[in-house]
């Protein structure tokens, strides 16, 4: 290996090692091997900058946050709760179920894991441990299902990939509705078996008039992904309309219908939603520039010609590449990985027959499993302060979801077929 490819992987991995924040931490390293390695005028780098954030996608990903903190404020979070436990609570394991399909409904509008966890997670652990479910159970249970919020679309990790592989968007976002399906059903059936195992008792079976009456109270929270995907997918406004009506609709909702957010908390939100878009924002600006000094020196072809030269099969490619991403999940978080290794992975899809969109879906969910896997898995901390437990604790609780998950990855990875079925039937894609 060159020693100027040594320098740079030296200073990205010291400063990863360390407490240099992940945007800063690309950013000097871009920056060194750009200017040191590369020789180009350090004015380059300021255009580099500027070409990142001009991005018509970006504004996507910050209105979905916007939206993602005005269900949280209000009241539409609860409902959905309540929805999702009227329709499986009265099952063995239900109200589990119903936190599962909870993060379902939560995901097709936040777009983010991390707010799920937050706003699904941080209702529904408490309230499993109060109905007497084991605490490692209902930690592990409402760690992992928030994975669902990057893989049911709206996704923001699908709509980075999308702005770096050129794939089109709303197709993408069709790719993430079967495999969401399967892990909510899956890690809904194991909820049941475990529990009916252990004799929990159930909750009594609600009325059709009860039920009747929270469907009721709970259909302008039920309408706003109906809103979403029907507009994008009727062709009435594209993914980034979407997004904003997604905002207003969720504004109007809470102001005026729920009455739950006052017009003194607007401001909250939206200063709020501000400060989470920029956390995004500068993290994309040190990416861009550690890409481009990968493009400068051709490393992602250089990649490519070697894995080739070692790999010939797509199934052990693929494996490798699972492997891979679930070791970086543990360590770098979704946006950072997305943007650092899909312009690496692109080439080599091609030399492999995968298809861009399906990778992008491995990559998804890959990427989002580590959110639940230590050290630096997020959901685990924000998980651990809820019921005031080290990661320890939680890293064991989440175990059985995970393996759970990584099955369905499998079956995913060598069933593209599976993957790719909505957006062939919808928009005919080959």
């Amino acid at each position: 290996m060159d020693n100027n490819y040594l320098l740079i992987l030296a200073v990205l991995v010291g400063c990863l090692a360390t407490t240099v924040p992940v945007f800063m931490a690309l950013f000097f390293t871009g920056m060194i091997g750009l200017v040191y390695t590369v020789g180009i005028d350090p004015q380059i780098v300021v255009e580099v900058l500027y070409r990142s954030m001009d991005k018509f996608a970006l504004i996507v990903v910050m209105f979905f946050v916007l939206c993602g903190n005005i269900m949280t404020t209000g009241s539409i979070v609860e409902k959905l709760i309540k929805t999702a436990n009227v329709l499986v609570g009265f099952l063995p394991g239900g109200l589990a179920m119903a936190g599962v399909l909870a993060c379902g409904f939560f995901g097709a509008i936040s777009g983010s894991t991390v707010a799920t966890v937050v706003a699904i997670g941080g209702f529904m652990i408490p309230a499993l441990i109060e109905n007497k479910y084991d605490e490692k159970f209902s930690v592990g249970l409402m760690t992992t299902a928030p994975i669902l919020g990057v893989i049911i679309p709206p996704s923001i990790s699908m709509i980075l990939y999308a702005m770096v592989s050129n794939d089109q968007l709303e197709a993408l976002f069709l790719t993430g509705f079967i495999p969401g399906l399967l892990i909510m059903v899956a890690m809904s059936f194991y909820a049941y078996f475990y529990c009916k195992k252990k004799g929990m008792t159930k909750q009594p079976r609600p009325t059709l008039h009860e039920a009747y009456q929270v469907i009721r109270e709970s259909i302008w929270a039920l309408m706003l992904p109906v809103i979403i995907f029907g507009g994008i997918y009727s062709g009435l406004f594209t993914a980034n309309e979407a997004a904003v009506v997604a905002c207003f609709y969720a504004f109007f909702v809470e102001i005026c219908i729920h009455k739950d957010m006052k017009l003194k908390d607007v401001k909250k939100v939206i200063v709020g939603s501000a400060v989470t878009s920029a956390t995004l924002l500068v993290i994309v600006a040190g990416a861009s520039v550690f890409g481009e000094y990968l493009t400068f020196e051709q490393i992602p072809g250089k990649i490519a010609s070697l894995v080739v030269q070692n790999i010939s099969s797509p199934w052990v490619f693929l494996l490798s590449v699972n492997i891979l991403l679930l070791f970086i999940g543990m360590f770098m978080d979704i946006i950072s990985a997305t943007l650092i290794l899909t312009p690496i992975f692109l080439p080599l899809l091609s030399k492999f027959g995968i298809d861009s969109m399906h990778f992008g879906l491995l990559m998804t969910i890959n990427l989002g499993i580590g959110y639940c896997t230590p050290p630096l898995g997020v959901s685990l901390y924000i998980s651990g302060a809820t019921v005031d437990r080290d990661i320890l604790y939680v890293s064991k609780a989440v175990i059985p979801f995970i393996l759970i998950q990584i099955a369905i990855l499998m079956v995913l990875t060598y069933w593209p077929d599976l993957v790719l079925l909505l957006p062939r039937l919808i928009y005919g894609y080959q």
